[in-house]
């Protein structure tokens, strides 16, 4: 299954909201990350940066959640995992 970087973003989005993360983009000298800030799960991204880029932090921040009982999307759990390597 072939999906779209913007596809892929929409889907990181979606599940940001279902597990109460905040994804926050703006530009500057960072690359991205997460971070918790008084009880608040945030995923920051450098929106000045590549969309692949961009993608590769959501991926890498989400591999640390708790994903086990969370449903993902086939496409989504495959490129989680395909970025972060299993």
């Amino acid at each position: 299954m072939n999906v779209t970087p913007d596809k892929l973003m929409n889907m990181f989005e979606d599940l940001a909201e279902k597990m109460d993360i905040n994804i926050v983009q703006d530009k500057g000298n960072f690359n991205g990350g997460a971070c918790t800030i008084d009880n608040e799960s945030y995923i920051v991204v450098n929106k000045s940066k590549p969309i692949e880029q961009r993608l590769k932090i959501l991926a890498n921040a989400f591999k640390k959640e708790n994903l086990t009982d969370t449903y993902l999307i086939p496409a989504l759990r495959s490129y989680i995992d395909k970025v972060t390597n299993g």
